[in-house]
């Protein structure tokens, strides 16, 4: 009996370990299966027909008015910003503007390139952290059916952030947001869309799904911008509009009228509104003192790091980290990249780089991108580079600069100058240098990956710097003085101030004798 029942067991144990070697096989094929998937669903990621041989300064293709500002779309049919997955549009949202509650299917990172404003997000599942009592709201009253009686009743809704010039803010795929300028001028916004993002399901198209008013009409008879070379049109709708107004009033438990409105199918301001009276919405008031919101932001970073440095204390090291659907409620979604004491590469001689990455902003992990944000003053030089990891989208704020990128068969694909409001996209691993124009130059860029990295070929801590003399006496056919004098004569680590006429005199002078 006994050899039985342990003859049994072995047959047992046998089979399970059986079923779970196929089980095992089929995970890792449904894990090949996925990946394959994830190619097919997002092919520009994994693309291998981009045509690079020729870039050019891409410019705004369209424009969608409305009654209180703008839109400007560049074409995403463009074969650069196609093969880097994103598009690019600007926003600009005139005084008492508010750009309506909407989201989309695509990662999203804007750019404060001027004014002040309010940035409302709402993320599924978290609270209403921000609430007025009724004081705040005195002279507006609701009316309860059910109890038959006039009362007066405050607010409460999620959390409103406070932007400004130079704020990076992140928008996730599938969340709703609105903007609304509280400042004295223009609020000024550009916005990079990686719709080759990992959220995405659908299609490398923009589609922006609004919540409020009726987006295809402008405040100029409903006019629609064509693309250039193409006949497809801009089209922007609220999601309501494609619902029953009975399904609608009985949803919101609404009388129709209500209904009607909220599908905004009679609305003719567009998707960026005017604000007849001052926004009463809960947030903090700023206080006084300079640099109060510098010292602000600063510890809202502390706390965050300090609850990403408790979260890896509370886990095992064999557990996976927290994905940031555990946190996005708590989450920065903003970071000014505007301040010189920020700077990552500074030369009082030729200017400073900022970058931003998901290290400094962890939502960027989420969204796969990061930023960066240079000046460069007048004839000042960004070291001749190379984006390892992503591609990379300029925009130019100010000035101007004559920039030349170089591609894998040897030849300029681009050799031109870049000016305020043009974009340029730089591919993953093309070569390209920047020197500013008499105006001094300023830019934005915008790279697929959140922790981009960018590898040097001149100055200190380049590749050429860290070649030994021989190899590059060898490889250039060149004397060991000139190996000497093309690894260090540029001490400069990335922004490069401008060569002296004298000094380059002098080279020459020496070359000839």
């Amino acid at each position: 009996m006994a050899n039985r029942i342990s003859g049994g067991s072995a047959l047992f144990l046998s089979c399970l370990g059986f079923l779970l070697l196929i089980h095992s096989c089929f995970g890792q094929i449904a894990d090949l299966g996925g990946s394959v998937q994830r190619q097919q669903r997002h092919p520009l990621r994994f693309r291998s027909e981009c045509r690079l041989e020729n870039l050019h300064v891409l410019e705004p293709s369209r424009r969608i008015e409305a009654e209180a500002g703008y839109t400007e779309l560049w074409d995403e049919k463009e074969e650069a910003l196609t093969c880097a997955g994103s598009a690019f549009t600007r926003h600009v949202i005139r005084r008492n503007g508010l750009f309506l509650p909407s989201y989309s299917n695509s990662a999203e990172l804007m750019y404060v390139v001027q004014g002040r404003g309010l940035y409302g997000v709402t993320m599924p599942g978290c609270p209403e952290t921000y609430q007025s009592d009724e004081s705040q709201f005195r002279g507006r009253q609701g009316t309860s059916e059910r109890e038959g009686v006039k009362r007066f009743f405050g607010d409460r809704h999620q959390k409103v952030r406070e932007i400004r010039e130079g704020d990076i803010v992140a928008q996730i795929p599938g969340t709703a947001f609105w903007i609304h300028n509280k400042g004295q001028s223009d609020l000024v916004l550009i916005s990079v869309i990686y719709t080759s993002n990992e959220q995405n399901q659908l299609d490398q198209n923009i589609r922006k799904f609004f919540l409020a008013g009726n987006p295809q009409e402008g405040s100029q008879g409903g006019r629609r911008h064509r693309t250039r070379g193409s006949q497809q049109e801009t089209k922007y709708g609220n999601v309501f509009q494609g619902f029953d107004d009975e399904l609608l009033q009985e949803t919101f438990d609404v009388e129709s009228d209500l209904a009607r409105k909220v599908k905004g199918e009679d609305d003719r301001r567009g998707h960026i509104v005017e604000v007849r009276e001052e926004l009463q919405i809960v947030h903090p008031m700023i206080e006084q003192g300079e640099g109060w919101e510098e010292r602000e932001r600063e510890r809202e970073r502390e706390r965050e790091m300090e609850r990403g440095s408790s979260r890896r204390r509370g886990s095992s090291s064999s557990q996976r980290q927290n994905g940031a659907e555990e946190t996005l409620c708590t989450m920065r979604l903003r970071e000014n990249i505007d301040n010189p004491e920020r700077a990552d590469y500074y030369n009082p001689r030729a200017g400073r780089i900022t970058t931003l990455n998901s290290f400094s902003l962890p939502i960027l992990s989420f969204l796969q991108l990061s930023a960066e944000k240079g000046i460069l003053y007048k004839d000042a030089v960004v070291a001749p580079s190379y984006y390892m990891n992503s591609h990379a989208v300029i925009y130019v704020l100010r000035g101007n600069a004559r920039v030349q990128i170089a591609g894998d068969n040897g030849q300029s694909v681009f050799d031109g100058k870049l000016q305020e409001n043009q974009v340029l996209v730089v591919p993953q691993n093309f070569a390209v240098i920047k020197k500013a124009g008499s105006e001094g130059f300023e830019w934005v860029a915008f790279r697929t990956s959140d922790n981009a990295m960018k590898n040097n070929l001149a100055g200190r801590l380049s590749v050429i710097r860290g070649l030994p003399e021989d190899v590059l006496v060898n490889s250039y056919g060149i004397s060991r003085d000139d190996a000497r004098k093309l690894k260090y004569n540029r001490e400069e680590l990335t922004v490069f101030s401008p060569a002296s006429r004298s000094a380059r005199g002098l080279r020459r002078d020496d070359a000839a004798n």
